[in-house]
């Protein structure tokens, strides 16, 4: 639960509702901030129970804690699904940062976590949102090789060629930062596969195909040059 201006509560469900705002330092204050900081270590735990008895009692979604992270990113990091999907079913964003802009949808592409990235789509995720260094979830997806994410991605209208802080795209993570093995490839041959630009290089100038060869990655040359890379 948190309290608004004039008088107003914003329940866990989302629901706007009029209400006596407690005096800051007030016991009812107290026990509000408690029931928030349970709730996010219950989220931390994955005690599905005891985030159930906390929604119940109020507890807010919406609460963040010292580091700007809500119950559900929490959740998120630990890849507790069930507790998620409570707080998604009570109204929490899931396209909430905390303070590196870490959200849970963004952590679930890093992570691989593919059934978290279902739920955070399906409850409206925003593919269009980065990270730290500008980076999509494509863009980190690639990086870690993550074959069913990057397949649900392509799914959405997120930008196949967009350029992240560092000047590369998902493609050229996936070479650069990938280790040329199946699951990388099997990523550049999606991402190929979807269009992106086979010639667009990075901040040096260098193109994936030049950064293929250099990291004797057959496999992925073959797959670029046969696009008509250059």
């Amino acid at each position: 639960m948190i309290f608004g201006l004039a008088g107003a509560v914003v329940l866990g469900v989302g629901v706007l509702v009029a209400a006596v705002v407690p005096a800051p330092g007030s016991h009812a204050a107290e026990q509000l901030a408690d029931a928030d900081r349970e709730l996010i270590h219950a989220a931390r735990r994955g005690d599905v129970d005891a985030v159930r008895t906390l929604l119940a009692a109020g507890a807010g979604v919406h609460a963040v804690d010292g580091t700007g992270a809500t119950a559900l990113v929490h959740a998120a990091y630990a890849n507790h699904l069930e507790v998620a999907g409570l707080f998604v079913a009570s109204g929490a964003d899931v396209n909430h940062q905390d303070r590196t802009r870490q959200s849970a949808f963004l952590i679930a592409t890093s992570d691989g976590f593919h059934d978290l990235l279902l739920l955070c789509l399906t409850h409206g995720a925003d593919v269009h949102r980065t990270d730290s260094y500008n980076g999509t979830g494509l863009i980190r997806a690639a990086d870690r090789g993550h074959v069913e994410v990057i397949r649900t991605l392509l799914t959405t209208d997120i930008a196949i060629d967009h350029v992240n802080r560092l000047g590369w795209t998902a493609l050229l993570e996936a070479i650069i930062l990938g280790d040329g093995g199946p699951r990388h490839t099997e990523v550049v041959r999606l991402l190929v596969e979807a269009g992106a630009n086979v010639d667009l290089a990075d901040s040096q100038g260098v193109t994936p195909l030049a950064h293929a060869r250099r990291r004797g990655q057959s496999t992925v040359t073959a797959i670029l040059e046969t696009a008509g890379a250059r």
